[in-house]
């Protein structure tokens, strides 16, 4: 058992210098957001007519679970495009990415319901090279726009004028040399995906969403917080930035110790994982999100979990890491770092 105090924190690709391989995470994109479709793709807005009364979210390593409640503030139907951003990939990090499906579109098993019952929705997908739009070009050569699994690009087998055309404008990336000398290429682009539907939402009537998808988890054999590890020099910038990003305490890195001791080895067998959240989002409806409530699961009593809670407050007791908040408005993201044995 672990005490409360260390596992409750006051609360796209950085390799370590040395000692710790790390497999990179990308953030799951999350709060549903007020959207427009226009010629460069989604666009989020603010609307005044319809508030977030609740958001309920549930962050665990294999499974994100959240409920919202909308009301609408006319005495009208309001009907909006509502968009859930999944995770941009990045596909110059892709080989570091393992996604949780192999449906090239919904590539995190994306579910959505309204009131209780299944509701459908359209994928709209983008490849982006900086801020270009190169999808059309994509469409044009008959390319999927994420190019995994057995859809992957081999470069080699396109004809010279696309392999050409392709590095001209950025979307292939010189990667190295073949075996036999050959010039390798790996796609350059950035894939973003949302989930987009169309919601009405009735006159002085809460409707209630809910989504649940499989995030992608970051992970790494070992963590950079052991003592060994985070007294390197070497590795002084990305210590630095773990204890921003995820606001860690003496007291986490005294528990860590505890476990791990000074050896250079990591004997204790300890290892990180990350998740990445975004809550803005949830600040493009009328006011701040009246009820807001946060769990997170790491998935076991022993592991210790770190990230900023912000406004958010511990509400409950034992190892059930529970958080809300009142008039809530987000002003960050989640980042949120879990150890132990895995």
């Amino acid at each position: 058992m672990v005490d409360k105090a260390l596992i409750s924190p006051s609360l796209r690709l950085r390799t370590f210098v040395v000692a710790l391989s790390i497999a990179t995470t990308w953030p799951a994109r999350a709060n549903d957001s007020a959207a427009e479709l226009s010629i460069g793709g989604l666009q989020f807005v603010r609307t005044n007519d319809v508030a977030m009364a609740s958001e309920d979210l549930h962050i665990a390593l294999d499974r994100i679970s959240v409920r919202y409640q909308f009301t609408n503030l006319t005495s009208k139907p309001v009907t909006l495009t509502v968009a859930f951003p999944l995770p941009d990939i990045d596909l110059s990090d892709a080989e570091t990415i393992a996604l949780p499906s192999n449906d090239p579109v919904n590539f995190v098993d994306f579910e959505t319901k309204v009131d209780g019952s299944p509701a459908p929705l359209t994928i709209d997908q983008r490849a982006m090279v900086g801020n270009k739009d190169v999808s059309a070009l994509l469409r044009e050569l008959k390319l999927p726009l994420l190019p995994v699994g057995g859809r992957e690009i081999r470069a080699a087998d396109l004809p010279a004028a696309t392999r050409t055309r392709l590095v001209d404008d950025g979307l292939l990336m010189p990667a190295g040399m073949s075996d036999n000398g050959r010039q390798q290429y790996a796609p350059g682009w950035v894939t973003k995906t949302s989930a987009v539907r169309q919601q009405v939402f009735p006159p002085t009537r809460t409707v209630t969403v809910e989504h649940q998808y499989r995030p992608s988890v970051g992970s790494s054999p070992d963590t950079i917080l052991r003592s060994s590890l985070r007294r390197s020099s070497a590795l002084s910038q990305e210590v630095a930035r773990y204890r921003k990003e995820y606001c860690i305490q003496d007291a986490l890195l005294a528990e860590i110790d505890k476990r791990a001791g000074d050896s250079q080895a990591n004997t204790a067998k300890l290892q990180e994982r990350r998740i990445s959240y975004v809550l803005k989002t949830g600040a493009n409806w009328a006011g701040p999100i009246r009820s807001f409530k946060l769990t997170i699961d790491p998935g076991g009593s022993d592991r210790l979990v770190s990230f900023c809670p912000g406004r958010l407050k511990p509400s409950s007791p034992g190892n059930t890491l529970e958080y809300t908040a009142n008039d809530f408005k987000p002003d960050a993201d989640l980042k949120i770092l879990v150890i132990g044995k895995f």
